[in-house]
């Protein structure tokens, strides 16, 4: 490692990737840790391209208080008289805090800690609400704990994977690629996906299975039956049969394959392939991420996959287990210190007597929350019925991620109280708040995090903080001393938090009462200890040396339940399948797109992952879109009862007909009307509180508009008025593209009267008359520059789009005309910068493989996450369309 590299952990999904960071002469680069266990060396797009996202601007650099700035110490008093004096008021519960997996675990510890011990309320909770409370419900359910099982390396232990709800090629794909390194040495290894969408998972898969939304139960119910009919069952590592007899009997309602294929809508080879395949394998891994977990039967879709496993022996062994994966980086280090309105620090639960005693005693308190507190969607349901009177959100945007989000922001704008501590200055929730408070971002911050496989890491700061800001467990801790609550957060550093962190966890934690999280071997870690801790997985128990090693939960045949045995859970399937269409409209699956995060106050900073999708869009089958003379490319409004969207159709068989898949990334930051949740009702399921986000329902019609225009600028505009407009920051300014219901000439005046008008005018009109661009540079320095037209497939679009960063001369005007045959079109390959036009020439050239492609472009050699792409334009077949346009 060269000097001034700093080892840490990437901020981004629940891989946990480890990078090496250096920062010199004002910019960071970054590279993969080849020394860290989950990773080894790999990065995806995302954190290869962290360092372009260290930049202090667009940074929240101040404190302020109702849009005035104000200093720290007159901010603190001013947030912890406002708390104390609502809590005086109104009571604990008229107080929440509402966090992030974003957050290291020694903040989530402190604000945990302040809310529940202190406060004495249990409405903290966290945006991994949304997307892996389920699946911490079903463990619970199964194995009396939140303990994922698994390690990675079962990944490339297993002869069987399937990947269920988890597109993990585009959502986690430094593990994608794991596994198709290791089918590359082993081919005999089998890859099945599970998804509506034949999504990029399904370009290394043996075996796609595109069932129909909703009918998830009834294919695990249906492959349980089938297991026990083949004899597979291991009832030994189980409960007594009396408990066993219901779940098998529910699974065998189901019926025989052929029923469940009907059920499913898939054909019955498939099905009884994928059956047949579990049966005869005894080292199967099962991933299951958002699919299963975003709905209003998430916890019993969780749990019919375990059950499977359970049943069947494939569990807690090497290359045989049910593996939950994360979406966010720290949400298992939310889960550790109770970072969930239901439950309490250390794994331990609101009415466990012993442990409410415990924690109180630990914490030296009398006023430890004895209740669970509201979940998150239940939570802006108290803050708009006026219950919850001041709320504190940290590092996380619910006015845009939670469902039903326009009235999320009208509850929030309501509110008596709104704290937002966060990095971002401009986001759709810090718009509404009446507190910001400037915190520390990746790369500043200091503290841990644990990833999927119970690995916990160490993040490092290399950059000095932006401006005024402090880390989390900082500003808690000041808060709380301004509240009255001081004996309780003397904490010098993070180290200070990590060690009574991991003392709690070991308290009345050995023999029969053994809890699953036990770090307690970690407690006396003095501060440099801390500072070069290698990652390591938990338990880490008091009394033995540090394991390094992978470890797996539960190998031993105990479980966590009161007679250490799993639990099968019944689980009962719909009577009959959803229906992928009804009266009320189409079905509305959202998930991530591939490089991209959250709500984009990040990844939209790197300009090269913003050009593999430069808009927000919704996908639609060919057969619903000839049904409704739907184009491809054109404007398109969705709504229903909870509100609406207007962004670009893209026509694809890649989705069920009946079916659309919208990208969740796009909020009023980045677009004029492309929030995914305006669309989403507050549907959640009644165990976990995470909302369903994927059943939606919703009506699509054409958006009518006479111009198109995509526009260039150095500096931000107000595009108030139009019918549609997006925009994405580029290398020196920002891109949007606009759809108006003005006349093409008309849109050009009013843009020319909101531009600046300085500098030096250059216009240059195609023969065709189908299309303007006028632009207007400074010297050599480019200010903006448009196109418009009555036809969007004329315009050039983001092939422009790096014009603002290099120096600027009229005679690229006349380039800048090209025909659209010319145009780079999408970048397929952010790594290796391979465009759209550049893999349609090689497959014209001849390559018929993806690895052909990587061979002709390079496009696929980087972190893989691109090879669905490129094996979606293998498989249509067909060259980049080429028409020819003349230009003067």
């Amino acid at each position: 490692m060269s000097q001034g590299t700093t080892r840490t952990t990437c901020p981004y999904c629940g891989v946990g990737c480890g990078v090496l960071a250096k920062h010199q002469d004002g910019i960071t680069t970054v590279s993969g840790d080849p020394d860290h266990r989950a990773s080894f060396g790999k990065l995806c797009t995302k954190g290869m391209n962290l360092g372009a996202t260290t930049d202090p601007e667009g940074r929240l650099l101040y404190p302020q208080i109702r849009g005035q700035r104000e200093s720290w110490s007159r901010a603190l008093a001013y947030v912890g008289s406002q708390l104390r004096d609502t809590l005086d008021r109104h009571g604990p519960d008229s107080v929440a805090f509402y966090v992030s997996g974003q957050l290291l675990t020694e903040d989530y510890y402190v604000a945990n800690k302040l809310m529940k011990g202190f406060i004495g309320s249990g409405n903290i909770d966290t945006n991994s609400r949304l997307c892996m409370s389920s699946a911490v419900a079903a463990h619970k359910r199964a194995l009396g704990a939140d303990a994922v099982s698994g390690c990675y390396a079962d990944l490339e232990l297993a002869d069987l994977i399937v990947l269920t709800g988890s597109n993990l090629a585009w959502c986690h794909p430094v593990l994608y690629q794991r596994i198709l390194a290791a089918k590359a040495k082993r081919p005999e290894m089998k890859l099945v996906v599970i998804d509506p969408r034949r999504t990029a998972s399904c370009h290394g898969a043996d075996l796609h299975i595109p069932l129909k939304a909703g009918t998830d139960l009834t294919l695990f119910n249906g492959l349980l039956h089938s297991l026990r009919k083949q004899g597979q069952l291991m009832p030994d590592r189980l409960a007594s049969l009396d408990e066993v007899l219901p779940t098998l009997e529910l699974a065998a309602r189901g019926g025989e394959v052929a029923q469940v294929a009907a059920a499913i809508d898939v054909d019955v080879a498939s099905v009884s392939q994928l059956f047949d395949w579990f049966a005869a394998t005894d080292k199967v891994v099962t991933v299951f991420s958002q699919g299963i977990n975003q709905s209003d039967r998430g916890v019993d879709q969780g749990n019919a996959i375990l059950n499977c496993h359970l049943a069947s022996g494939r569990f807690g062994r090497p290359g045989a287990t049910a593996f939950s994966i994360t979406g966010q980086p720290n949400a298992m280090g939310g889960r550790e210190v109770g970072g969930l309105a239901n439950s309490l620090a250390a794994h331990m639960e609101f009415g466990d007597v012993e442990a409410h005693q415990r924690i109180s005693q630990f914490w030296q308190v009398d006023t430890l929350a004895t209740e669970p507190g509201l979940k998150a969607v239940d939570l802006f349901d108290g803050i708009e019925s006026g219950q919850i009177k001041a709320v504190w959100i940290m590092g996380t945007n619910p006015a845009v991620s939670l469902p039903d989000s326009a009235r999320v922001r009208r509850a929030l704008a309501d509110c008596p109280l709104v704290i937002v501590s966060d990095c971002v200055a401009q986001t759709d929730t810090t718009a509404l708040a009446d507190v910001l408070l400037p915190a520390q971002g990746w790369g500043e911050k200091d503290g841990t995090v644990t990833n999927s496989e119970r690995r916990i890491s160490r993040q490092r700061a290399f950059l000095p903080p932006a401006g005024e800001a402090k880390p989390d467990w900082w500003i808690l801790c000041q808060v709380a001393k301004a509240m009255g609550f001081g004996h309780g957060f003397e904490f010098a550093n993070a180290a200070a938090i990590f060690r009574e962190h991991a003392e709690l966890s070991g308290l009345d934690n050995a023999g029969d009462q053994r809890r699953d999280f036990d770090i307690s071997a970690l407690a006396q870690l003095n501060d440099r200890q801390y500072d070069t801790l290698s990652p390591l997985q938990w338990p880490q128990p008091a009394g033995g040396p540090l394991q390094l090693q992978d470890q797996r939960l539960c190998a031993d045949g105990r479980f966590f339940t009161t007679e250490q045995r799993a639990r099968l859970v019944p689980v009962a399937a719909p009577v009959s399948a959803v229906p992928a269409t009804t009266e009320t409209g189409m079905r509305l699956n959202s998930g991530r797109w591939r490089d991209q995060w959250h709500t984009m106050t990040r990844t939209a900073k790197a300009g090269k992952l913003n050009q593999h999708a430069p808009e927000p869009l919704v996908q639609c089958h060919p057969r619903d879109a000839g049904q409704q003379q739907l184009r491809d490319g054109q404007l398109v409004r969705l709504s229903n009862g909870q509100g609406e969207a207007v962004l670009k159709l893209q026509i694809t068989d890649a989705v069920r007909p009946g079916e659309l898949f919208m990208p969740l990334h796009w909020n009023g930051q980045f677009a004029s009307q492309a929030w995914i949740n305006d669309l989403v009702a507050p549907l959640c399921d009644p165990i976990s509180g995470q909302p369903a986000f994927k059943q939606s329902q919703v009506q699509i019609e054409a958006v009518s508009v006479s111009s198109v225009a995509t526009l260039l600028s150095s500096r931000p505009l107000v595009l108030d008025g139009m019918r549609y407009w997006s925009r994405i920051p580029v290398d020196g300014g920002l891109l949007y593209h606009i759809g108006s219901e003005l006349s093409p000439t008309a849109l050009a005046q009013t843009l020319a009267l909101r531009l600046p008008r300085q500098g030096q005018w250059r216009r240059l009109q195609g023969r065709s008359g189908a299309r303007t661009c006028v632009a207007m540079s400074d010297g050599d320095q480019l200010q903006w520059l448009w196109e418009i037209s009555a036809d969007s497939d004329s315009l050039l679009g983001s092939g422009f789009s790096e014009l603002l960063s290099q120096p600027f001369e009229a005679s690229q005007l006349r380039h800048i005309l090209v025909p659209k045959s010319r145009a780079a079109g999408a970048m397929l390959c952010a790594c290796r910068q391979v465009s759209e036009r550049q893999v349609g020439e090689a497959i014209n050239a001849g390559a018929n493989s993806v690895a052909a492609l990587g061979e002709c472009t390079g496009a696929g050699l980087g972190c893989g996450s691109c090879q669905g792409d490129l094996a979606e334009r293998l498989r249509d077949a067909i060259p980049i369309p080429i028409s020819i346009r003349q230009v003067s």
